[in-house]
């Protein structure tokens, strides 16, 4: 019997997972850190932090196990963030984060003066806010002395691989969201690293996966008790590692994420393009590849609403009275663009807004507009993925949102198809874990651990009658950002 550990590196918390070889899990640990917010609409984090919860995590989750028998180690982690660290590989300054929105001018520059189209021939995706090589831009702007200090750039999952193995590593799927490497080709793009200043020397050496990057140091494994040579693979962001461990691999399969952000997940075998680049193309950690939507705000704007604004963690309650009947008939829609959005409008100056609110509106209309609103800004990606001609006849399920049944019925509903939960529904732990043991030969691929791994637990069916009402009010809703787009920047 062997143990395999996954680590998902989130934007709120780590989540550790023992996973045995049949892929039943043992124990799951969860250590939660802060997120900074400098200025409006900045987010950061402090990496020693993840490794603070990480070590004490790991601590709690091998208690009373026989630690000798853990073979390997995957981390699936939050995309984008700008790591850098210095010569002597101590961090520079908090990691820059996905949902950070400071880099408007930088992406303003790379999409017109260095152009959509070059960018896509590059890198097969045009600049968001989100992405690295913008906030590397804003360094260099506004930071130049931390910039000229910079020796390694990493991605966050990327800083806890590296203080376990001292290797500086990135995997492809990961690196597709920094707007630094050829996607097509899967390397780092030069002409890309010299737009942002940079040089492949300070930049991590690339992985597939499920390739091992190396070994747990010896001290590190001493404080843990862990045994010598237990493998750590290179991981993947945590959208990649969430569709291995929901068994979204090879041709045509799909993925719904619902966490702090919401993603649209199609693998492929094949690499392929948006042209219209309002999803991304980037590498999948199954050695193939993948488009992907993804709005920055899902289930965090139904815990702002509930737990900041209503001021109530039970969200079970607060979905009560919201009954069948009410569905696809409610009067109030909601915009989820609490810190701007990415896919499909890409825009930095987006923001929420509650639209339709009358003398009568109550407290559950507003807790189901932001449901609905977040289903339907979903869709929006399902329409540009359609529209390539791309069938996509039903979906997994995963993520902290999905585990509210009105949820998955207004989901499926909107975008009328079956939505299928899976039986582990841990997403990037569980894939992490995965990946770990493709890395150490327990299975030959991620699609044969997939295979043998990955059950349904239940599916979501969508109403004939319901998905219609769904049509009418999504029509209406498509309606709202256009007419607030020109508003939108003079609030800011």
């Amino acid at each position: 019997m062997s143990y395999y550990i996954g680590i998902d590196l989130g934007t709120s918390a780590v989540k550790l997972l023992l996973v045995d070889e049949t892929g039943a899990i043992r124990r799951e640990v969860t250590k939660e850190y802060p997120l900074i917010f400098p200025q409006p609409g900045w987010s950061e984090q402090n990496p020693l932090d993840w490794w603070s919860a990480c070590c004490e995590g790991l601590g709690e989750l091998l208690e009373g196990e026989d630690r000798s028998l853990v073979a390997g180690i995957g981390c699936g982690g939050q995309m984008h963030g700008l790591v850098a660290l210095d010569e002597k590989d101590e961090v520079i300054r908090p990691a820059i984060l996905w949902n950070d929105g400071r880099t408007g001018e930088e992406v303003e520059y790379l999409n017109t003066v260095v152009g959509k189209d070059r960018l896509s021939a590059l890198t097969a995706n045009i600049a968001f806010a989100g992405f690295t090589a913008p906030k590397i831009l804003w360094m260099r702007k506004n930071e130049p002395e931390n910039f000229a200090r910079i020796a390694k750039i990493m991605l966050p999952k990327d800083y806890i691989n590296y203080r376990l193995t001292g290797v500086h590593c990135c995997d492809y799927s990961d690196a597709s969201g920094m707007l630094l490497l050829d996607v097509a080709h899967k390397r780092w793009s030069r002409e890309m690293l010299e737009i942002c200043g940079v040089s492949e020397a300070q930049m991590p050496r690339l992985f597939e996966s499920f390739e091992v990057v190396g070994t747990v140091k010896a001290g590190i494994a001493g404080e843990l008790g862990l045994p010598a040579g237990v493998k750590v693979v290179a991981g993947a962001g945590d959208n990649a590692a969430a569709a291995v461990g929901t068994g979204v691999v090879g041709e045509g399969g799909c993925n719904l994420s619902l966490g702090t952000s919401g993603t649209l997940f199609i693998s492929s075998e094949h690499f392929g393009v948006d042209p219209n680049n309002a999803l991304h193309a980037f590498a999948h950690a199954d050695g193939g590849y993948h488009l992907m939507g993804c709005m920055l705000s899902a289930a965090s704007c139904n815990k702002w609403l509930c737990e900041d604004v209503l001021k109530t963690s039970d969200y079970p309650t607060e979905q009560a009275p919201i009954t069948a009947e009410k569905l696809g008939r409610n009067h109030v829609f909601f915009l989820p663009y609490l810190m701007g959005e990415r896919s499909p409008i890409n825009d930095v100056n987006a923001r929420g807004c509650f639209v339709g609110m009358t003398m009568d509106t109550s407290r559950a209309d507003l807790v189901q507009a932001v449901l609905e609103g977040v289903a339907f800004a979903i869709r929006d990606s399902f329409e540009v993925a359609r529209s390539l001609g791309l069938d996509i006849p039903r979906s997994k399920l995963c993520g902290g949102g999905a585990k509210s049944p009105l949820w998955r019925t207004i989901f499926s509903n909107v975008l009328g198809i079956p939505l299928d939960m899976v039986k582990t529904e841990q997403g990037p732990g569980y894939g992490g874990a995965m990946l770990a043991m493709v890395g150490c030969g327990k299975f030959a691929s991620v699609q044969a651990a997939a295979d043998a791994l990955v059950e349904l637990a239940s599916t979501t069916e969508p109403d004939p009658e319901l998905t219609a009402r769904y049509e009418a009010q999504y029509q209406k809703f498509r309606k709202i950002y256009p007419a607030m787009k020109n508003v939108f920047p003079e609030l800011q």
